[in-house]
């Protein structure tokens, strides 16, 4: 079993990533959050920490492009593979009507024609492993079998599927049922990504998806940082529970602090992590009411000090 965790645009960044990796051990893969605007060779928009080699694991970390531009995808797999990167990913699963309206994201889905396209142009001038992570479609979740033959047609390293519609953003239900008859169909190595929240949500997923060994973990894991070790069959008692998150967040914030330079931005960057985190807590709501409202380092520490010390978490094993 393999697996990975979903890239969020500011929150699972390299200081993220590798802080995570210090503290839980269950993800065996990462992607960064998407790039986008690769319009020249040795684009400016590679040269930050994000991507660079001293500061990521080029082996269990692979780059995502948002585009629909054949030549800034091909420009991007070569700048990345020139890094030493083994493979990179094309994002057409975002579900935001601003991406979408462009036709990038899940708006590609909509356009089969022009995603045939776009593959064979990218497939026939890369020399570095290509996945793909999309939905079922924009509109509705029968565009992806207009893509079928495509999927089945070019090398693709792997397939991510989270399987809602673009429309739905993140609403209503991921449609295990949906996937599981995509299974027999498309002959790449396929993913499952959506509404893993706990083990129990994982077992249930997992047995109606017998053939499938590979898992991307999203919201479930930024809620429970040990989502994926529990996963694996890791057990915590709770106070060893408490005081790993407890440590976990701390670190994470000052690193992102020593990263900024001592600046308050990255409190905007921690509510995020925290809209996500607090769902870990029994009083999440009294937790985010706390948060929300903070604008300075001085008071976040504060908080966090407070919320470790007074609140409890939700469980305490798996």
């Amino acid at each position: 079993m393999i697996l990975s965790l979903a890239p969020f645009q500011g929150i699972t960044d390299s200081v993220y990533r590798n802080l995570y990796k210090e503290y839980f051990t269950g993800i065996d893969k990462y992607y960064t959050p998407f790039f986008t605007g690769i319009h020249k060779d040795n684009s400016r928009s590679l040269k930050g920490e994000e991507i660079d080699v001293n500061c990521n694991d080029v082996n269990t970390l692979t780059p995502q492009i948002l585009g629909n531009d054949a030549e800034e995808i091909i420009r991007f797999a070569s700048q990345c593979q020139a890094m030493g990167y083994k493979e990179i990913n094309l994002n057409m699963g975002c579900p935001f009507p601003r991406v979408a309206n462009k036709v990038r994201g899940c708006g590609l889905m909509a356009e089969p024609k022009r995603v045939n396209e776009l593959f064979d142009k990218i497939f026939n001038n890369i020399d570095i492993k290509f996945s793909l992570k999309c939905r079922l479609g924009y509109y509705n979740d029968t565009e992806i079998d207009e893509l079928i033959d495509s999927f089945n047609a070019y090398p693709f390293s792997e397939i991510i599927i989270h399987p809602r519609i673009g429309k739905q953003l993140y609403t209503g239900y991921a449609d295990v049922d949906r996937f599981a008859e995509l299974v027999p169909k498309i002959k790449r190595p396929l993913v499952y990504n959506g509404d893993i929240f706990s083990v129990d949500d994982f077992k249930r997923i997992s047995e109606k998806l017998p053939d499938i060994s590979m898992f991307m973990l999203g919201r479930g894991l930024l809620t429970n940082p040990f989502l994926a070790d529990e996963i694996k069959g890791m057990t915590f008692d709770y106070d060893e529970r408490k005081k790993k998150l407890h440590h976990f967040v701390v670190s994470l914030y000052l690193e992102r602090l020593r990263h900024a330079g001592g600046s308050p931005k990255i409190i905007g960057c921690m509510k995020e992590m925290w809209s996500y985190l607090m769902n870990s807590f029994e009083d999440s709501q009294n937790i985010w009411r706390k948060i929300k409202k903070i604008n300075n380092l001085d008071v976040y520490e504060e908080t966090v000090e407070i919320i470790f010390r007074d609140e409890s978490l939700r469980g305490s094993t798996v």
